[in-house]
């Protein structure tokens, strides 16, 4: 094994074990559609989940019922037309989408007891009847109105997994055919969830074919892997005509647990082996979050980022992109450093070094390889020329010998040694023959709040 790749795994290892002690305790709302269930690797899925359940996660299963009600209903020969995403249930039909409900709740809690894990099916879930809504009678459908949650808090600290059919009862005791997606919304609100599941049978959210809101960063696969809850709502109100679509379905739930408490919620496809873990123990998911905590941002560094900053650095160093630097020589100019962390981890970093006449460098950017490709250098450029606004500073400059293009790219322009601040033209190393570029802060820039573009 070559010392990359150990030391990938290594960091690898550093962030699951931040996870494990971070969730301890917390509550994990699960929704799995039932098309995963034949899915060769659903029982490895189950598997992660026992793991997580394990570890101190509490665990909450709410099996969707859509495709098993579709193939009863069929078996029987019972039609029920859809409005609205919400299907329409007359009163032959219950007793058969009950079937269904219970059907897949209990293959769920067969394969959880083939794990020796402990699950319980109940009727937590209190409802009403849709009623008749623009004219149309809904009949047998109904809606969330109440959750017996002190019931179930009960359950979670006796280490049981409550599932929840797509079943709700009245207070007289009729049953009604509830969404699993508003279930799973309602259980995760009410429960004070940290994070809610959405597993299908898709890779999250693709781009195509809808209108995206600035500042969305979608991935190579043409994939939205992150929204932040107002990114959400403006996706949202961008493409109400595909408001019928499974995946606007998914980001509208998503908003609204995010706006009622819940920290994070994940849109991931079950059907790739070890997903689940993947999306909760590494820093970059692969699925769609919507989130409505401080999922990331850039802070000035402290005395306890050095070793950090050093790791990210190192490799740049190796290649000879960065200059070599020591704790010591980070350690003496600490104040002049930031860094861009997730969930409390750096990720990437940069310096300004101020000069005496108006001048700054901008040095020491660096970004792991996870998040290489998600333009967090540039975010870091920002944060530091936002920093040179507030010191009054007129020019920025950085000394590079490999990212000349990038930086270019980002409006920089190429110098001379004779713009360097003395103190700076004295330190020029005329061996690494770096190139020097300056950015110019313009009063028309101040005045706007600039970004690089």
């Amino acid at each position: 094994m070559d010392m990359l790749s150990f030391t990938d795994q290594v960091d690898t290892i550093r962030t699951a074990f931040s996870y494990i002690n971070r969730f301890k305790g917390h509550t994990f709302v699960i929704k799995i559609v039932s098309s995963l269930f034949s899915h060769p690797l659903f029982p490895l899925l189950i598997k992660d989940i026992v793991l997580l359940h394990k570890m101190g996660i509490r665990i909450v299963l709410i099996p969707g019922a859509r495709e098993r009600i579709n193939e009863i209903l069929k078996t029987y020969n019972i039609k029920c037309r859809t409005v609205d995403n919400i299907r329409i249930t007359p009163a032959e039909a219950m007793p058969f989408i009950k079937m269904a409900g219970f059907d897949v709740s209990n293959k769920l809690m067969t394969f959880l007891a083939e794990n020796n894990t402990s699950a319980i099916i109940g009727n937590w879930v209190k409802a009403r009847s849709i009623g008749v809504v623009k004219g149309i009678d809904f009949q047998s459908s109904g809606t969330v109105e109440k959750l017996k949650v002190e019931i179930v808090e009960k359950m979670l600290d006796e280490g049981l997994i409550p599932i929840f059919p797509n079943i709700g009862w009245s207070t007289t005791g009729k049953p009604y055919n509830i969404s699993s997606n508003e279930l799973a919304f309602t259980v995760s609100r009410d429960l004070h969830a940290s994070k809610l599941f959405f597993i299908t049978n898709f890779d999250g959210v693709t781009a195509r074919d809808l209108k995206i809101p600035e500042g969305v960063y979608i991935n190579n696969d043409n994939h939205i892997t992150q929204l932040t809850a107002p990114q959400a709502r403006n996706l949202l109100d961008l493409n109400k005509k595909k408001e019928k679509s499974k995946e606007y379905e998914l980001i509208n739930v998503a908003f609204n647990a995010c706006i009622n408490g819940v920290d994070r919620v994940h849109i991931i496809n079950g059907s790739i082996e070890g997903m689940l873990i993947k999306e909760i123990f590494s820093n970059r998911g692969l699925g769609t979050m919507i989130y409505n905590d401080p999922h990331e941002n850039i802070r000035s560094a402290s005395f306890a980022d050095i070793s950090d900053i050093i790791r990210i650095m190192r490799p740049a160093i190796a290649d000879g992109i960065l200059v070599p630097r020591t704790s010591e020589d980070v350690a003496e100019k600490i104040d002049d450093y930031v860094i861009y962390e997730v969930d409390g981890t750096p990720h990437a970093c940069g310096a300004l070094h101020i000069y005496n006449d108006e001048q700054a460098e901008i040095a020491g950017i660096a970004v792991d390889n996870t998040y290489s490709s998600l333009g967090i250098g540039k975010k870091i450029i920002n944060f530091l020329l936002d920093k040179a606004i507030k010191h009054k500073l007129k020019q920025i400059f950085v000394l590079t010998t490999q990212t000349s293009d990038w930086f270019v790219g980002l409006g920089f322009k190429r110098d001379e040694v004779s713009v360097l601040p003395q103190e700076k033209q004295k330190q020029y190393n005329k061996d690494r023959n770096s190139l020097i570029f300056t950015y110019t802060i313009d009063s028309v820039r101040k005045k706007r709040h600039y970004s690089v573009e």
